[in-house]
């Protein structure tokens, strides 16, 4: 993502994607070096599958992979993971991760030790369990999203970008917000008539569009979950200040550019790396990141946006550079994620115990949320009128966070809890 005038790179997208795959296979042998058992994860994903290739290219002896799979089939991408671990001959394990292991929630709330909102905690924890089995220390995927413009997101907001482009703010805000608030929420229609969220993001500047983008909640969504005493308290403060503040002052050469360092300096530290960081050190786990070596990521940092993000296709330069190594099922199918069937889940198995969470005492009384809407979300949600999800795991693990910091107190006595309060 590089700042407007930094040296850009030279050469043709043929000898960009030799050298990649060499400086990717040289970031891989780095890590290679231990003196106890290493393995790989190994999602089905791009970039898993990208760090087993090079691992095999790299030497002919026995590699470890682990992959985490799920019963339901659109979540699952194991039959991929088998796919590369089949090319490459590794010696590869799976492990299918349960709704009904109520007993893994309130271990991420112990690991975590704060309100840590990211579902794929869930496999991740489990997929660290599976390599510690077996190895000391893993290499993982981690970072080639960011690295080439990877995520659905930067597709989506690249095509809003290019109609923010078109008209001044001060035109699309009162046109597109007034469209944004009146066009209904259809989470159960297909994507092409779903527009309030397009809506939303073109009656916003870069900066914000982006933060909208990758909310777990909406603004106006945010703004009523909470009560109108936390409001108050707020004093106008929003989250985006967060994202405003790393932009302010730099000039980046595509707006691509931006949001690939805006995730630098939040998602990927904030969420993606604490994630892996606590679920392996859980296991006593070393986790290794060759996408992040700082050599591989200032070269890929110059190569231009349009080669990276190549029409509709992400990470078109990873693509092209592992052709010879990968099969082109794993690298051109239509990207999953590392996702959790949590819509599934909370109206199946989960039901009873997310309604006994979120809509509980504890989450009403802590004075940050208003009641009725946290009843709201669970209802609509349980009908199957909105998909509230991602936000209902947030309440669920705020809820384990504030049950596990009342438990000391609790135990000390009524005379200590009034002393702590």
């Amino acid at each position: 993502m590089p700042l407007a005038g930094e040296r850009a790179l030279y050469g043709t997208p043929e000898q960009w994607q030799e050298e990649l795959r060499a400086r990717l296979q040289e970031s891989v042998r780095k890590r290679l070096i231990s003196d106890v058992p290493l393995g790989a994860f190994l999602s089905g994903g791009i970039d898993s599958s990208a760090v087993v290739a090079m691992m095999r290219e790299i030497g002919g002896g026995k590699i470890l992979t682990c992959s985490i799979g799920f019963r339901e089939p659109q979540y699952d991408e194991s039959a991929y993971a088998q796919m590369v671990a089949d090319a490459k001959h590794t010696d590869h394990k799976t492990e299918v991760v349960e709704a009904s292991d109520y007993s893994l929630l309130e271990k991420l709330v112990d690991i975590y030790d704060e309100p840590y909102a990211d579902s794929s905690a869930i496999p991740t924890y489990r997929v660290c369990q599976l390599a510690r089995r077996h190895v000391t220390v893993a290499l993982s995927g981690d970072g080639g999203d960011e690295d080439f413009i990877g995520y659905r997101r930067y597709r989506l907001f690249a095509m809003e970008e290019r109609l923010r482009s078109k008209l001044p703010l001060g035109i699309r805000k009162p046109i597109f917000g007034a469209l944004g608030r009146v066009y209904p929420k259809l989470d159960w229609a297909p994507q092409f008539v779903r527009g309030k969220t397009t809506f939303q993001a073109l009656a916003r500047d870069t900066v914000d569009a982006y933060m909208h983008a990758i909310s777990i909640a909406e603004e106006h969504t945010r703004g009523r979950l909470y009560s109108e005493g936390f409001r108050r308290e707020l004093q106008g403060y929003s989250a985006g200040e967060v994202f405003r503040n790393h932009a302010r002052g730099k000039e980046f050469s595509d707006p691509l550019a931006l949001v690939q360092y805006l995730d630098y300096k939040t998602y990927l530290p904030g969420d993606i790396l604490t994630k892996v960081d606590r679920a392996s050190m859980a296991h006593s786990l070393e986790v290794r990141t060759p996408f992040l070596d700082y050599e591989f990521v200032e070269w890929v940092s110059k190569l231009p946006s349009s080669i990276k993000l190549h029409g509709n296709e992400g990470k078109h330069v990873l693509k092209r550079a592992l052709e010879p190594v990968l099969p082109n099922e794993v690298l051109y199918r239509k990207k999953q994620g590392f996702a959790v069937p949590l819509d599934m889940w909370f109206r199946g198995s989960l039901r009873t115990h997310l309604a006994d969470a979120v809509r509980g005492e504890r989450l009403a009384s802590c004075g940050i949320f208003d009641r009725q809407m946290l009843v709201r979300l669970v209802d609509d949600h349980h009908s199957g009128r909105r998909d509230h999800s991602a936000i209902l795991w947030s309440l669920l693990m705020f809820d384990g966070f504030l049950r596990k910091q009342s438990e000391p107190a609790q135990a000390a006595g009524p005379e200590k809890l009034r002393a702590s309060l």
